[in-house]
Parts: structure tokens; C-alpha cells; sequence
């Protein structure tokens, strides 16, 4: 909204800037080891509560990351279970997923657990009496919008789900209604790349359906 209070308009150069945004949000994996700014990350968990959420409940919460002991339990975390995943693949794809650079713990200078708040009481339950996911869902809006303005910055995040929520949960000592959404490695991309990653490296091929919509 604009100062007098009007909508403002979007032209088609910001379409344009808005698609090439969505095209360039990478799942970033390597990064450089250089420090973000100062306040960089408050101002993107800012930005990322601009969210829409059930009932305006805005649930989500951000946790930094920066204890070396308590890194230490997420890389351990993350080995148990990529070693575990890595069981589940036979042949060329087990060997091919050995292959795969799954987590930028090492790399990324900040490290981020975003958890879902099931116990705020924040929208009086408005909207998820018969959908209580729906809170999971408003967290994973303000993930996704912190990674577009992230990427709007010049800054890359990526998503590491190959955890064990439990320990993640305990090594953080969060309140018990906080249930583990996503770990976040955040930081300068290494190298840069329109095409999602395990496109390039032959794990999935895009899905034409993708652009399919079904009417009823």
C-alpha cells in the first residue's frame, strides 16, 4: 500500500523481474564461507512475516542456529540419517545419490530451524478446526517467502530435510508445542544456476504436469 493508501501497480517490467526471481530461488547446497551483513537475517525473518497465515496466526518461529556443540548434534543428525536414506537406493541410483551434495553445514555461515507453533493462541483456532495442518502450511508460506527475499538480495538458502525432527527439537531445547518445519543453511551461493540442481545432475526431470490444471 502506498503512503495515500492505493493499491500499487505492478508493471510488466516487475512481472518480468518477479518470474526471473522464482526462476533464479535456488535449493542452494555450496556457499561461500563469507559472513552475511549484520542485521541481514532479521531483516529477512521480517519480510518473511509478511506471510499470509490461518486465521493470522503467524505461527512460525525462527531459531539462529550459531552453538558449535549444538551444530555438532544437527551434522550428526543429518550423517545418521543420510546414511539411512542412502540404504533405501539400489545400483546406479544409490551410487548417484553418494554423489549428491545434500547439505551446505559445513559451508553456510548462518544456520536457521524454523518451527510451527501448535500451541499459539494466536487466531483463536479461526480456520483450522477442520485443517489443523494448516498452521504447518502458514510456516512454510514464510519460509518460502523469506527464500524469495533472500534470493532478492543476492543471498541463498537451503532446505535440509534428511533430519531426524526429535533431535533436532531436543538439541535446540524449544517449547514442546514447536514442531521442527525446516532447517535452513543460508548464505552466499558458490556458484549460481537457473536449473534446480538435481535436474542438472540427472536425479528428476521436470514434471510436465506440472503445468497441467485439471477442471471439474
Amino acid at each position: 500500500m502506498t503512503v495515500d493508501g492505493t493499491a500499487p501497480e505492478f508493471n510488466a517490467a516487475f512481472r518480468t523481474q518477479f518470474e526471473q526471481l522464482l526462476r533464479w530461488r535456488r535449493d542452494v547446497r555450496t556457499f561461500r564461507s563469507d559472513p552475511l551483513p549484520e542485521g541481514s537475517i532479521e531483516q529477512l525473518v521480517e519480510i518473511a512475516s509478511l506471510a499470509p497465515s490461518v486465521g493470522y496466526s503467524q505461527p512460525w518461529r525462527f531459531v539462529t542456529v550459531s552453538d558449535p556443540e549444538r551444530r555438532k548434534v544437527i551434522r550428526t543428525a543429518f550423517e545418521d540419517a543420510n546414511r539411512d536414506a542412502l540404504e533405501g537406493y539400489d545400483g546406479e541410483r544409490k551410487q548417484l545419490y553418494a554423489r549428491l551434495k545434500l547439505a551446505g553445514l559445513d559451508q553456510a555461515p548462518e544456520q536457521l530451524a524454523v518451527f510451527t507453533d501448535h500451541g499459539t493462541p494466536r487466531g483463536l483456532g479461526l480456520g483450522r478446526q477442520t485443517m489443523p495442518e494448516m498452521l504447518d502450511y502458514s510456516t512454510v508460506n514464510a519460509i518460502h517467502t523469506f527464500w524469495l527475499a533472500a534470493r532478492a538480495e543476492g543471498i541463498g538458502a537451503g532446505w535440509l530435510s534428511i533430519l531426524d525432527p526429535a533431535r533436532v527439537t531436543e538439541a535446540l531445547n524449544v517449547p514442546e508445542n514447536w514442531s521442527l518445519t525446516a532447517y535452513l543453511c543460508v548464505g552466499y551461493p558458490a556458484e549460481e544456476s537457473e536449473r534446480p540442481k538435481l535436474e542438472q545432475v540427472g536425479w528428476e526431470e521436470k514434471a510436465a504436469e506440472s503445468k497441467t490444471i485439471l477442471r471439474r
